[in-house]
């Protein structure tokens, strides 16, 4: 089995709460670094997304909180694509500290919306494969 696709990010002082943890709310952004880093591998721009009349909207978002993150620690944030038969998908990431520590694990639930018709797409799947220069990355 492959590694799945991450991203290094480090901590940053500003990212963190009174008591010196990371912050909540940057977990996601971390989470939406990682998956949008993922798409540009893959080939796909935002550019690319409105141009063919699609945008990634997020429907739920699960944040499981396993260890304390500190300013300076270094991490990498996985991203995986889960594709189904419907018009959602499902996002695994799991944020890891460099010793192996699990800190944080996210799944989130995503669709891709038809910005003229804003309703969901049949098949994200194979509409973001399609868009894609390097498919085998979703």
């Amino acid at each position: 089995m492959s590694e799945p696709f991450s991203v290094p990010v480090t901590v940053r002082g500003y990212e963190t709460d009174v008591q010196g943890h990371l912050n909540q709310s940057v977990y996601l952004n971390y989470a939406e670094h990682a998956r949008w880093s993922l798409l540009d591998a893959a080939g796909i721009t935002q550019a690319a997304l409105i141009g063919s009349g699609v945008g990634p909207v997020a429907l739920e978002t699960t944040i499981r909180y396993l260890r304390e993150l500190l300013a300076g620690d270094e991490v990498d944030v996985t991203c995986g694509f889960e594709w189904g038969e419907g018009k959602t998908f499902r996002i695994q990431q799991t944020i890891r500290k460099k010793d192996g520590t699990v800190a944080a694990e996210i799944t989130a639930v995503g669709g891709l919306m038809d910005l003229k018709a804003r309703r969901l797409v049949a098949n994200p799947g194979e509409v973001l494969k399609g868009l894609a220069t390097d498919p085998g990355l979703l």
